[in-house]
This record gives C-alpha cells, sequence and structure tokens, in this order.
C-alpha cells in the first residue's frame, strides 16, 4: 500500500457537487459546483438537487482530475460521501463512485460526511505552511444541520459529546433572517449586518440545557417575539433596526456556542481546540476562538474559509486516513439519510 495514495473524494450530500484529488494529505484539486436554483425556495429543494447532481458529477470530476495533472488510471481509491443528507443527492455520488471504481478497477472508500468536516484540519497545500491538531482535540461542527461538540481521539475515532436537542445553529440563523426578509441562505447576510449593528442592542433567550447539549429552539422563538412585539408598535422597525438585530442574533448565538465549549475544554483538560462546518465562516465565531485562545490558552485551528462549506477536499482525506487503515467499502453500499459519529 503507497503511503501517499492518491485519492478522488466525491461530495454530493446536499446542494453542491464537488470533486477533489489529493496525494497524500497534499491537495492537487478542489471543484465545486453550487446550485442557485435553491434561492427562490427558501431552502434547498431535494428533488431540484439531485437533478443538478446528475447535471454536474461527470464534468466536476472531469475537472478536478484535469486540474490535479494526472490521468484517471494513476487514483489508488474513490472516497464518497456515504451520509447523512439528501438520499437523492447521495445516491448520485454513491452511483457515480461506483461506476468509476468498476471502470478502473480500484476501490471505493465511504465517508462520514461529518468525520469529513473535522479532517478537513489535515488538508495541506502546495507552498502553504500547514499546522494540524494533535489527538485528542476538540471539535465545534456548526453548520445548518449540525451543532456538536466532538472529541476527537483519532481520524476514526469521534465521540460526539454534545449537540443541539433542536435546531442547529446555522438553523437558527437562516430561520430569523428568513422572517427579517434577508432571503436565502441567511447565515452569511446576518454576519454581514451583525459588522454593522450593536450586539448588545437587544436581549434574546439563551437556554439552560444540562450538559454539553445546544438548543436554539427558544432563542427563535424569542427572537420572533421581539419581532412581533415590536412590528406592532412600528412597520419599520425590521427595516430601522436590521443592522442591531442581526448582531444581538449573532453574539447570543456565539455566546451558547461558546459555553459549552469552554465548559468540555475545561472539564476534559483539552486546550487543542478546532471549529469546522459552514458557520465556521462566521466572523464573529472566528474572532470568539482567537478570544479564547489568548484568554484560556487554547491552542486553535480554524480552517480556510474554502474548506467551511461541503466540498470534496475533506471528503478525500477521509478517505485518505481511512484507506490507510485498509477500510473498503463494498459495491452494495447504500446511502444513509441519518447517521451517527
Amino acid at each position: 500500500m503507497k503511503e501517499e495514495p492518491i485519492i478522488l473524494g466525491i461530495e454530493s450530500s446536499c446542494d453542491d457537487t464537488s470533486a477533489a484529488v489529493l496525494r497524500g494529505r497534499q491537495l492537487l484539486s478542489n471543484v465545486i459546483a453550487s446550485q442557485a436554483v435553491h434561492a427562490a425556495y427558501g431552502g434547498v429543494v431535494p428533488e431540484l438537487a439531485s437533478r443538478a447532481h446528475e447535471q454536474n458529477i461527470v464534468p466536476v470530476v472531469s475537472e478536478a482530475i484535469r486540474r490535479a495533472g494526472i490521468r484517471p488510471d494513476e487514483l489508488d481509491a474513490i472516497a464518497f460521501t456515504r451520509g447523512p443528507g439528501l438520499l437523492g443527492s447521495l445516491l448520485v455520488g454513491t452511483n457515480f463512485a461506483k461506476g468509476l471504481s468498476l471502470s478502473l478497477g480500484i476501490p471505493m472508500v465511504e465517508v462520514n460526511h461529518l468525520h469529513a468536516h473535522v479532517l478537513a484540519h489535515f488538508i495541506e497545500e502546495e507552498g502553504e505552511e500547514h499546522r494540524s491538531p494533535s489527538f485528542p482535540f476538540l471539535c465545534l461542527l456548526v453548520s445548518g444541520g449540525n451543532s456538536q461538540i466532538i472529541l476527537v481521539r483519532s481520524a476514526s475515532d469521534m465521540e460526539i459529546i454534545g449537540q443541539t436537542i433542536d435546531d442547529a445553529a446555522g438553523e437558527a440563523f437562516d430561520k430569523c433572517a428568513k422572517v427579517m426578509g434577508l432571503g436565502y441562505p441567511g447565515g452569511p447576510v446576518v454576519n454581514r449586518l451583525a459588522n454593522e449593528g450593536d450586539p448588545k442592542a437587544f436581549a434574546f433567550s439563551k437556554p439552560n440545557i444540562p450538559g454539553y447539549d445546544y438548543s436554539f429552539s427558544g432563542l427563535k422563538t424569542s427572537f420572533l417575539y421581539t419581532l412581533r412585539d415590536a412590528l406592532a408598535e412600528n412597520p419599520n422597525f425590521i427595516e430601522e433596526r436590521k443592522a442591531d438585530l442581526c448582531a444581538s442574533l449573532q453574539a447570543t448565538v456565539i455566546d451558547i456556542l461558546m459555553k459549552k465549549l469552554r465548559a468540555a475544554a475545561k472539564d476534559l483538560g483539552i486546550r487543542q481546540v478546532a471549529v469546522a462546518g459552514g458557520v465556521s465562516a462566521n466572523t464573529g465565531l472566528r474572532a470568539a476562538f482567537e478570544d479564547h485562545a489568548r484568554r484560556y490558552g487554547w491552542e486553535i485551528f480554524i480552517p480556510k474559509f474554502a474548506y467551511t462549506t461541503d466540498n470534496a477536499a475533506m471528503v478525500a482525506m477521509n478517505g485518505y486516513f481511512s484507506y490507510l487503515e485498509g477500510k473498503r467499502a463494498e459495491l452494495d453500499a447504500v446511502p444513509f439519510a441519518r447517521v451517527t459519529m
């Protein structure tokens, strides 16, 4: 078995079709085709997503191999996202991986999408200085569908020690943005407007959940009630206070996230702390990590913006570790819409 295998990663769990090639841990290419069609519906439409994956996957994979400067017959394995995600979207990537595996006579490696986000921290790029966490470390995984604190003992041994019992942090951003008429996805818009507002302008509800678990439904309800009561007195309230609302919402979400993460790091005696997932692109959350590094002596790991959203580079990275461990996927493997760590 090669020490630096060439791995093709395929990601199709939601609405981004992506393919990437790694040689060992070094990234050779990472191609992503996004789907703008969902913006008109205020969220991802599963049927439209799977159709778009069917249209995109061949050109995306071909372009990733071309940019990597390799031939298809130089690939050693194909890593594909098996779940969690939208079942129709996952089927496209899974079936493509099977066909390519058969045609090239190389093995497949299945990837847990959540594991892949965590392992994105190990991707190396030529000409750039790289830092990756040492095991064990804590990772805060935050996205539109997940808010979890993960104890990462190794590349294949991860334990969720805390997670949301209802809405995810990214979901709370998107839903609150929607009621303010900010469009979809709302998280980036909230982040941009928050930089212009006062984070202490409004006080929203914070949950009292035991352990390391999260809850964001109460915050969302508190936010909606604030809008309802204020709009009854001033129909222009949202437009006039949009930046302050976003800043206060963002500050509350970040405070909830960091309080539990801080407790977990203290209780477990771990100072290597990472963040991953779509919400890790939020500048306020990144600033909070920097602040905690100064205040609590954490060694922090924040991904490049390119690796915060769904991408195949992280899938290939996960595939690299699994390949070296001798793990292989069978041709009868089927995707899972919901899987755990």
